[in-house]
């Protein structure tokens, strides 16, 4: 019988993922498309690229191996205390998904990560594509901080690669331009972040961009008091992105690359929580097709 390495695992649910994901906003799409999906899915996958380029070459040592490192040191909690396996990954799993939502918030916390972060809410539509577009330099932080807190939990190496695998595939679903029978998503945003309630995630008001930061798990939310249903325009007519960003122009692969540099960040961080964007000439809230 073959076995997989946790790195073809990976692989294996990712393209999966990415495939079936595509396929389903193909056939069951929520909401109609404002720019033309060639061009975005260029600047997507461009950063997608790099950003898989740049994990490569600077991080040989990623989360498994950290696991792993721990695991033979005896660093970190659960390395510490003496629990059932099955009882180890569960827990493991819920802190890491903790942390991971944790992480979200402090990137629309503080206004240096903001700027990083804002690349990822600057999209004109909300898809699967936007689901792995992050900054390279934001992806450099994230891994840091994981590899940080996979040392200090000390995580059983399941753990590890059940969570790694459920964010990639989470992450992807929950930005899904999908249509699902509002009944089945009541039911599985109990479970799982739905794609309706991390849309709200991506609307231009501030109060809901500041809400619903959970990535798989819809818990923390709700316990943390940062959830939000639905969006106030409905899902139908809410606007997606940033209101300073709002033509295709601004926001290209190199554009976007240089965004945390020299783009204004507007009102968007957290500190601004209630206030309401500012919309000017230049930034109209309907996007170019």
């Amino acid at each position: 019988m073959a076995t997989f390495s946790a790195t073809e695992l990976r692989l294996f649910f990712f393209i999966a993922i990415l495939v079936l994901v595509a396929l389903w906003e193909m056939a069951a799409p929520k909401r109609e498309l404002r720019v033309a999906k060639a061009g975005r899915w260029f600047n997507n996958l461009g950063i997608i690229f790099l950003d898989s380029l740049l994990v490569r070459l600077l991080f040989p040592l990623v989360a498994m191996g950290v696991a792993v490192a721990a695991q033979a040191q005896g660093w970190g909690l659960f390395n510490l205390i003496d629990l059932p396996a099955w009882l180890s990954v569960l827990l493991a799993v819920l802190l890491l998904d903790l942390i991971i939502y944790l992480q979200h918030v402090m990137f629309h916390t503080l206004p240096i990560l903001w700027r990083l972060h804002m690349v990822h809410h600057a999209d004109l539509d909300l898809d699967v594509t936007t689901g792995l577009r992050f900054h390279p330099v934001e992806i450099i932080i994230s891994m840091f901080i994981k590899m940080a807190a996979v040392a200090a939990i000390g995580p059983p190496l399941l753990a590890v690669l059940i969570f790694e695998i459920a964010l990639n595939g989470t992450a992807m679903f929950n930005h899904g331009n999908i249509r699902l029978p509002p009944g089945v998503d009541r039911f599985l945003r109990l479970l799982v972040v739905t794609p309706d309630m991390h849309r709200v995630h991506h609307s231009i008001l501030i109060r809901e961009t500041n809400s619903n930061f959970g990535f798989n798990f819809p818990w923390w939310d709700r316990l943390c008091g940062t959830y939000r249903s639905q969006p106030v325009a409905g899902h139908q007519e809410m606007v997606i992105g940033l209101s300073q960003y709002r033509h295709k122009e601004q926001v290209t692969l190199w554009r976007l690359l240089l965004l945390p540099f020299i783009g204004p960040p507007g009102r968007y961080s957290i500190q601004f929580i209630g206030a309401s964007p500012q919309l000017t000439k230049k930034s109209p809230p309907a996007a170019d097709s």
